[in-house]
Order: structure tokens, then C-alpha cells, then sequence
């Protein structure tokens, strides 16, 4: 068989799946494509993606904490929290797909693998085990903190760069959702009497 008829069949439609496939890849990671219709120059979409990528990297981390922490949560507000960490789970995996689809719109790569994120996050490692109520609530709060921080300097330095489209993800998707999050588990580290409450204390 010659060499164009060898051709001719490999290219023949088949119900034969074609398992085994490798290719090269179509674009290395911290690189962008051009997108005319963005009106972003190429440096301006390359700070932002990978500015954008360390955010993504650190919301898949405080993402994932959430789930930890759902799973492992034990005491007498098992069920609440329970609940409550799951909710911001959802809402913390809506947040992770806003900036990594935002990153792609910018023609760059977003850090999608679990090894990749572990290597690029800030916010430090939990243990494998299981931790008390309080000490669950600390290090979602402290991640959090970093996520806040990070997307506000994220925001400043959108608008600064003319990248309204980020600037309002960093706020609107990010920021506000992460500061209502805070409140909500914050609140459960006040030390307040539940069943019997503290005696006024009469004036003298």
C-alpha cells in the first residue's frame, strides 16, 4: 500500500473510537491570544490573567477549604454549619468559573489542575484531619482576608490599566460575595450566652 492510500484510510470516518490521542498543545500557559474586540493591549492582558490566575488559584483553595470543612465539621452546630459551609461551597465554585472564564475571555490560560493550584495558592495547607469548630472558622476567615485583600488591589489596578471588565468581576463577583461569606462565619465566633442570658448589672 503506498503512502497517499495509507493517508487516505487513516482519515477515513469510522464509529471506531480513536482511543490514545496526544497533540501538542495549542497554547502555553501564561501567554494570551489576540482578542481585537477586547480593545486591551497585549501586556495590559497579560498582567490581568496572571493577576487573575493567582486569584483563581487562591478562590478554588478557599473553594475546596469550604468542602473540608463541610465534611468534617462536628459539635453542636453540626447541622447548621453543616449546611452553611456547603451553600458557600456553591457559591465559592460559581466565583471560581466567573474568573476562570474571564481569564480565557482575555485569551489567556486559566490554572485548572489541582496540583498547578496547590503550587500557585497562598493560603497555607490545612491538615488532613479533623480540626475543632473554631479553628475551621479562623482559617476560613484568614483566607478569606487574603481573597479580600487580593481582589481589591485587583480592582485599583483594573481601573488604573482600563480593564473595566475585570475591575467589575474583582468587585462585583468576588469581593462582595467573599465580605458577606466573612460576616456569616465570623459571627459564629462570638462568645454569646445560649440558653440562659448574662444578668443586667445594676448601677450603683
Amino acid at each position: 500500500m503506498n503512502k497517499k492510500s495509507s493517508t487516505s484510510n487513516a482519515n477515513k470516518i469510522s464509529a471506531q473510537p480513536r482511543y490514545h490521542q496526544t497533540a501538542p498543545e495549542l497554547q502555553k500557559f501564561g501567554t494570551v491570544t489576540s482578542v481585537q474586540p477586547m480593545q486591551l493591549e497585549e501586556p495590559i492582558r497579560l498582567e490581568m490573567t496572571e493577576r487573575l490566575n493567582q486569584l483563581l488559584a487562591d478562590t478554588m483553595t478557599l473553594r475546596d477549604l469550604y468542602k473540608k470543612a463541610h465534611w468534617q465539621v462536628s459539635g453542636p452546630t453540626f447541622y447548621q454549619l453543616h449546611l452553611l459551609f456547603d451553600k458557600h461551597y456553591a457559591e465559592q465554585s460559581e466565583i471560581v468559573d466567573t474568573i476562570a472564564e474571564r481569564i480565557m475571555l482575555l485569551g489567556g490560560i486559566s490554572v485548572a489542575m489541582a496540583a498547578d493550584v496547590a503550587e500557585l495558592t497562598r493560603i497555607p495547607r490545612p491538615p488532613k484531619g479533623r480540626e475543632e469548630v473554631p479553628a475551621q472558622l479562623s482559617r476560613l476567615l484568614d483566607a478569606h482576608e487574603l481573597v479580600i485583600t487580593y481582589a481589591r488591589e485587583l480592582a485599583e489596578l483594573a481601573t488604573k490599566l482600563g480593564d473595566s471588565g475585570t475591575n467589575d468581576l474583582a468587585v462585583s463577583d468576588v469581593l462582595r460575595p467573599s465580605e458577606l461569606q466573612a460576616w456569616f462565619l465570623s459571627e459564629h465566633l462570638v462568645n454569646a450566652p445560649l440558653v440562659e442570658a448574662e444578668p443586667l448589672q445594676q448601677s450603683a
